[in-house]
């Protein structure tokens, strides 16, 4: 295998992971609770990862651990539960399949990516597969969810273009960063929780059971694979892994909820996986720290003289060379 498949398929787990979000928050979670879902989700997996490695941000990493935060993770997990309760089934999906294109245009801008025409027609097949997968007969389109949803694509598809806009401090490894994020992500969530929906649930075993798996496997593991997918990859690249969830959500749907997989939505299911391959088909745009003989440690604090620097030159910024 290459280093870039190695590279491509450890990022796919991300997106493979969050893909069963969508059947935790309706079979596990507690209902109507989208912000205090996203603050459960975000703020015990930020705290462990930062008590693993003993590393706070400095000097201007404060404000921008805070505005990718906020994009990543403040924003995006309250959009994207309130999405997920109030659409059916997998059609929160298909409104954030819309996520490549928001990103394709702002690495245009920020990241002086220029989009190609495999990357814009890998974008769009992306999108209509995946609506072929959930877009059903009788399908409800509740406007405050699909709104919800764009908005949460676009959230992301921000955080995305700056993660890799501002790449990471030298000696800081990606748990440290995925910590920072994680934190103050979940901090912007609390307030906003405790104003709008008051004193948290009770909880039963079920509950703890989804919230734990929802901050540990599907948030702390999963967004420590995606950031540093995002460093090493092409940010359209590592976007256009995002087909990955909701395919991953019909499959779960089919196996653990009786939904029907018609001839549609497997031909759908194709169409998407396909878009997301070609989407991989590009160059590399950072060079990775094994690339240029380091290995990186995941739990070794800051000050680590193996750990690869990231940041981008003062004023500059990495893009996309092909």
């Amino acid at each position: 295998m290459s280093r870039k498949a190695a590279v491509v398929a450890l990022t796919a787990l991300a997106p493979i992971s969050w893909g069963s979000t969508y059947f935790v928050t309706t079979e596990f979670l507690p209902p109507d609770r989208p912000l205090f879902t996203g603050l459960m989700r975000a703020l015990p997996a930020g705290l462990l990862l930062i008590a693993l490695t003993r590393t706070l941000p400095k000097g201007a990493w404060w404000w921008k651990s805070a505005a990718l935060g906020a994009l990543n993770i403040g924003a995006f997990f309250p959009l994207l539960f309130l999405a997920a309760y109030r659409l059916p089934g997998g059609v929160a999906a298909v409104v954030g399949s819309v996520g490549p294109l928001f990103v394709v245009g702002l690495a245009a801008l920020f990241l002086a990516e220029r989009p190609t025409t495999r990357t814009l027609l890998s974008a769009v097949a992306a999108a209509f597969g995946v609506s072929l997968v959930v877009l059903k007969a009788g399908a409800a389109f509740d406007p405050v969810g699909v709104l919800a949803g764009l908005l949460s694509a676009l959230s992301m598809s921000a955080g995305v273009v700056f993660t890799k806009r501002w790449g990471r401090p030298e000696g800081v490894g990606s748990l440290a960063l995925t910590g920072w994020q994680l934190t103050a992500g979940g901090l912007v969530i609390l307030p906003v929780a405790l104003l709008v929906e008051g004193a948290p649930p009770a909880l039963d075993g079920g509950h703890l059971a989804g919230y734990a798996y929802l901050a540990f496997g599907n948030t702390a593991v999963s967004y420590v694979l995606w950031f540093r997918g995002i460093e090493r990859l092409s940010a359209s690249s590592a976007t256009l892994l995002g087909p990955l969830s909701p395919i991953t959500a019909a499959v779960i749907g089919w196996a653990a909820l009786g939904q029907a997989l018609g001839p549609v939505q497997l031909l759908g299911m194709a169409i998407a996986f396909g878009a997301t391959l070609a989407g991989q088909l590009g160059p590399r745009t950072a060079k990775a720290p094994e690339a240029a003989g380091e290995v990186e440690s995941f739990d070794l604090p800051e000050g680590n003289p193996r750990e690869a620097s990231t940041e981008p030159a003062e004023g500059g910024a990495r893009h996309d060379r092909g």
